[in-house]
């Protein structure tokens, strides 16, 4: 709900309400921090938005990026070869459309580093810039090579958010804040991936768009994919959840291979694990009258104790607060 709220801030009253009735988020919800909107409702709240100040960043930079400014420079990464020249060409173009962020490309040795400067003075209008244009870049970098590039590093300006458990889904597992200058670090090869994307594929990435954008580039034949959907066949089976290594021998490869290229994408087993395993949870304490250690008991938890650690680990809070808030939320 923070980026919902971040999203709406420079609306008046009754643009507002037309922007949040766009994108079928009732107003209340504004007012319940913990609360959480689908993928689709935050794709079509920016497009509201972006009908409403006619700006595609959300107003918070003194130069509005007008509606079509993120469709051109699409386009213009389009015919380049490769990701190296395509990023310096996102990079370039967007610092024509916006004047208080831009970003350059820098190489330190095995590491290509996305340094963002900002010069936005309000404290909530930086950071949701920082956000945003992180989100922007590396989606579009994904997308571009048709594959998931693993950020190894993301460093914020702002201090670590009280919602910054959703930074690892959404940016990286190795995070800093409170730097000089945002930052996105990704192995310097990456840049030599060639573009594979061309202009049938780009109306389509278009046509999905913010949603493909923030949703990153989805490879459902990669490892990843492969390993979750595997371990989607445990739910509901406390004894069922494999080892590591009995899973790799199902997918045909030794787990040391399997390993590796885990680690190529950017994640480990025990990751896609704990957050099948969160996403389960969460469905089943929303959408059941299943007790809380039943709830753990399907996704493999024989001790409820266990369980119980484990979600407050993964959400912040335990169980049983998370449904009760979630039911004062629908009332």
């Amino acid at each position: 709900m923070q980026f919902v709220t971040a999203a709406v801030a420079h609306l008046s009253g009754d643009a507002k309400e037309r922007a949040l009735s766009a994108a079928g988020i009732p107003q209340a919800l504004l007012e319940r921090p913990s609360a959480r909107v689908p993928a689709t409702s935050f794709s079509a709240l920016w497009l509201a938005v972006a009908r409403e100040l006619d700006d595609e960043f959300f107003g918070l930079d003194r130069r509005p990026m007008k509606v079509g400014s993120f469709a051109l420079v699409c386009q213009a990464a389009l015919s380049s070869p490769d990701l190296d020249r395509a990023l310096r060409r996102i990079l370039r173009g967007f610092s024509l459309f916006l004047e208080d962020v831009r970003g350059e490309l820098h190489l330190e040795g095995k590491e290509a580093i996305v340094r963002i400067f900002n010069s936005i003075r309000e404290e909530p209008d930086r950071r949701f810039a920082e956000e945003t244009m992180m989100i922007l870049l590396h989606g579009l970098m994904c997308w571009l090579v048709g594959r998931r590039i693993p950020l190894e590093l993301v460093a914020f300006t702002h201090a670590r958010p009280p919602y910054s458990r959703e930074y690892p889904l959404m940016y990286s597992n190795n995070l800093a804040f409170a730097v000089e200058h945002a930052e996105m670090r990704f192995e310097a090869r990456a840049l030599c991936a060639p573009v594979v994307q061309n202009a049938s594929t780009l109306q389509q990435f278009l046509r999905t768009a913010p949603q493909s954008v923030f949703l990153k580039y989805r490879n459902e034949e990669s490892w990843t994919a492969q390993v979750r959907r595997k371990l989607r066949g445990s739910v509901g089976d406390a004894e069922s959840w494999p080892v590591f290594e009995t899973l790799a021998r199902e997918i045909g490869m030794s787990p040391t291979t399997l390993r590796r290229r885990l680690e190529r994408e950017g994640t480990t087993y025990q990751t896609i694990k704990d957050q099948l395993r969160s996403d389960v949870a969460i469905d089943l304490m929303c959408n059941t009258q299943l007790s809380i250690d039943e709830v753990g008991a399907r996704i493999g938890f024989q001790d409820a104790s266990a369980f119980h650690r484990a979600f407050k680990r993964w959400n912040g809070v335990q169980p049983g607060e998370y449904r009760r808030r979630r039911r004062e939320e629908e009332n």
